[in-house]
């Protein structure tokens, strides 16, 4: 398929350092062709959103800490999957990222991120090939009308998986069985590809491994952010939708209470 003037000049502009793969013809850079009507007409972009926090409550840790627990959901609502693929970088525990976004009449277009997989460990399940930065957990300061005001706190979790776990919204768009399965967890791969299909989800559940945010010393009502793709690392057909909120008062029991 013709690419149209205006990427040429963004492949020219990003030329040096690419990583070829065949029939592929990758870009560099903060370039987003999902942005770009021209290119996004031929592409089927991936768009992910990030669902409400949810099962949320409240633990203490050995330490006294106080943590608030959700699941998470990355959801992929786009034309297209998301799907990227790692490089090993040499003497290191990271893979480099591209980002394939697959096109209408066939092939994929490569953009070269700065996105890094990292063989990340889960207690009591070894490790994983996972994307860094995929998504983040953060607690608010609000006004009286629920605006946000300050970040006060972030939580640990960052690596996640891009994987097929669930089908959560059925359509013909929608493949009905897994594409991308669960992250490899080979420590000697050179390569490795993650993604979620159309319609599919990554899910989290709330006692999964540092699925919280420390809300210790907490007092009063607070938003609570889930966000996919925090640093826009990965390119979207919607860059304004990766975000989630709800309000909650603290401090809470077990049971979390809403304000």
């Amino acid at each position: 398929m013709a690419i149209s003037f205006a990427l040429l000049l963004a492949l020219a502009a990003h030329g040096a350092g690419r990583h070829r793969y065949p029939g592929d013809d990758p870009i560099e850079g903060g370039y987003n062709p999902c942005l770009a009507p021209a290119e996004a007409k031929q592409l089927l972009c991936p768009n992910l959103r990030m669902s409400k926090p949810s099962d949320m409550y409240i633990s203490v840790s050995p330490s006294g800490r106080r943590l608030l627990h959700a699941q998470s959901s990355i959801n992929s609502r786009g034309a297209g999957p998301m799907e990227i693929r790692g490089t090993r970088i040499p003497g290191t525990g990271q893979m480099r990222v591209s980002q394939r976004i697959h096109r209408r009449g066939g092939g994929k277009l490569v953009i070269v991120t700065q996105a890094r997989l990292a063989f990340y460990p889960v207690p009591g399940q070894y490790r994983y090939w996972k994307l860094r930065d995929a998504a983040r957990f953060e607690i608010w300061s609000v006004d009286g009308n629920g605006h946000p005001l300050r970040r006060l706190r972030t939580g640990p979790k960052f690596h996640y998986c891009l994987r097929d776990l669930e089908r959560t919204k059925p359509s013909r768009n929608s493949p009905r069985h897994r594409v991308y399965p669960a992250c490899n967890q080979n420590p000697n791969r050179g390569a490795v590809v993650l993604g979620t299909s159309v319609g599919w989800s990554d899910i989290y559940p709330a006692d999964y491994h540092q699925q919280y945010v420390n809300v210790s010393g907490l007092r009063g009502c607070y938003a609570f952010y889930m966000e996919a793709d925090p640093k826009n690392h990965l390119r979207e057909s919607n860059e304004n939708d990766n975000r989630s909120r709800v309000l909650v008062r603290l401090p809470s029991g077990h049971k979390v209470h809403r304000c």
